[in-house]
């Protein structure tokens, strides 16, 4: 099979199409021919050498969700078989023709969803429900914000709040244009972040549960911003993780106050039954959602296999709106 590979750590350019052995699924694996996969920033942070993937991953192929046909089984694997139309979260190995999942990590391609559309759902929506819904705790009738609201994240976040009874739905973005893809898909205010001060702007409102993939100064201004027993939750901290001015520093005082829960998660190196877990839940409490047409998947761009560098490039420009997808072009 053809993959685009990391050749070394580097620039976008390192991403190389080479040959390499289709997978062998074993036990409870399945194997599957890949239509389309998406593009995530851990998948940026492991060809800069930042994110070295877990045990077992493949180290030199990213690629954390695709969506295509199983072709193959492992002698373990109930309830899917060749044939079945699948989009599936995966530890690594997602950029090539062919890739290996967990059978408990796959989920069934919702009906009127392109293979594009279905490979844009599992790396932000395990990652929102997990971490909105679970973590956070978000219930209807309550306020919620997430940070980066035209990203992958922020546009699954900010449906599936709305979905899930969200009173107000807040988000940060960094163009007007931005901006008004957020309102479009659900949020009730979005604020650029490079013209206006968030805090500022929803104080009076305040949030009940903040998703936040941003941190440095954004950390004090949450906390601040947060309702009585409100819960913030970390996913990234692309601003840093740790206080570097006096303005940074958090209040810990106001935290007990205000009885607030800070918690934070990664998903790639949680193990295989937790994934299995969550996508069971997930089929449970999302997929009706998507069925009934209550969610719009958003595609920036696609781009061919053997461009997996221009979607690179275009992912640390930060310039798209959605998510940005892999789509095979061999067969």
């Amino acid at each position: 099979m053809k993959a685009a590979v990391i050749t070394e750590s580097g620039a976008p350019e390192v991403l190389q199409i080479r040959e390499r052995e289709v997978p062998k699924p074993t036990g409870t694996e399945v194997l599957i021919k890949v239509y389309a996969a998406g593009i995530n920033r851990p998948d940026v942070m492991q060809r800069q050498g930042k994110y070295p993937p877990p045990a077992g991953a493949s180290e030199d192929i990213p690629g954390l969700e695709v969506a295509g046909e199983i072709v193959e089984t492992g002698s373990a694997v109930t309830g899917w078989k060749p044939g079945d139309k699948v989009c599936a979260l995966l530890s690594g190995g997602g950029y090539a023709q062919y890739a290996v999942a967990q059978a408990g990590h796959c989920l069934p391609v919702p009906s009127n969803f392109t293979y594009a559309q279905a490979a844009s759902l599992p790396e932000t929506i395990f990652t929102v429900w997990h971490n909105v819904f679970q973590r956070g705790q978000l219930k209807a009738g309550e306020n919620f914000l997430v940070h980066g609201g035209s990203s992958g994240i922020g546009i699954t976040a900010i449906q599936l709040a709305k979905a899930m009874g969200a009173t107000k739905v807040f988000a940060t973005a960094g163009s007007a244009e931005k901006c008004e893809a957020c309102i479009s898909l659900g949020a009730d205010i979005c604020i650029n972040y490079k013209e206006n001060d968030f805090e500022a702007i929803l104080k009076e409102e305040g949030a009940d549960v903040i998703l936040d993939m941003i941190g440095g100064d954004y950390i004090p201004k949450n906390i601040r911003l947060l309702n009585t027993d409100g819960r913030l939750v970390f996913i990234n901290t692309m601003k840093g993780s740790k206080v570097k001015t006096e303005e940074d520093q958090v209040d810990f005082g106001l935290i007990m106050r205000k009885r607030l829960t800070i918690t934070g998660s990664t998903l790639r190196n949680r193990d295989n039954d937790f994934k299995t877990q969550l996508a069971q839940e997930i089929r449970d409490q999302v997929w009706p959602v998507l069925e009934k047409g209550a969610f719009k998947p958003v595609i920036f761009k696609e781009f061919t296999l053997n461009e997996a560098a221009s979607a690179h490039t275009l992912m640390e420009s930060s310039e798209h709106i959605g998510k940005i997808i892999l789509v095979n072009n061999w067969e």
